[in-house]
């Protein structure tokens, strides 16, 4: 079996070799592991940094920036995997979670699994308030039109098994973070085994380098209903 783990990049010369560092020294004991970095035209170091261990990892570099929901479908297209995993670069999400991740879908239990921020007694840093109902707000939302049970659908962890990544794959329009309520339209319209699973959440100020605003946020809503609606 094999695990495919999708990085989108951008802009984090930071950070993107200890996540690559973390995500080597997970041992998934006999699961492969596939690691997929789509850089969407970084201009602060990030690019060169990934060109010194290309020969390690599967990287591919975009001609011009156009979003994180552009770099996770072309990682997508490329993931070879039974298993398909989101994971930022930024050092929010621990790779060490990656065992509870993937086991409803290697125990066939589930063909899609989201790792919850807010259902998890794990460490959790304290940050913005507005942050929180947004989020709130935009999985409620999202959730009254796909009568599901979501508690996180902004969440970084979406994990795939090789079928429902085919099913929607070739569907996901949105080239920024409309990615995350258009996913969960489409998975929710796919009849597809969806479970959420509790994650840490080690979340970034503005001044360490978190890009997701308010404007991301309103954008949320629309997408919630444009995909929803959409036949």
């Amino acid at each position: 079996m094999k695990l495919s783990i999708v990085i989108p990049v951008y802009n984090e010369k930071n950070t993107i070799k200890e996540i690559l560092s973390l995500i080597d020294k997970i041992n998934l004991h006999g699961v492969e592991k596939e690691i997929i970095v789509v850089d969407d035209k970084s201009n602060d170091g990030t690019s060169e940094i990934l060109h010194s261990v290309k020969d390690k990892y599967k990287i591919i570099f975009k001609d011009k920036n156009e979003g994180k929901g552009s770099a996770v479908k072309i990682g997508f297209l490329e993931s070879t995997g039974d298993i398909i995993l989101i994971q930022d670069a930024d050092l929010e999400y621990n790779p060490e979670e990656y065992h509870e991740l993937i086991g409803p879908i290697i125990d066939n239990k589930a063909d899609v699994v989201y790792g919850s921020r807010f259902i998890s007694n794990k460490p959790h840093r304290v940050l913005y308030f507005w942050h929180l109902v947004g989020n709130r707000f935009i999985t409620l939302l999202s959730n009254m039109f796909t009568n599901l049970t979501f508690t996180d659908i902004e969440t970084c962890y979406k994990v795939f098994n090789r079928r429902a990544l085919d099913l929607i794959k070739g569907k996901i329009e949105s080239n920024r973070f409309g990615i995350e309520p258009e996913i969960t339209a489409l998975i929710s319209k796919s009849g597809l085994r969806i479970y959420e699973v509790g994650v840490s959440y080690y979340g970034r100020t503005y001044q360490e380098g978190k890009k997701i605003n308010w404007q991301d946020g309103l954008a949320a809503i629309w997408f919630i209903i444009k995909y929803n609606l959409k036949k």
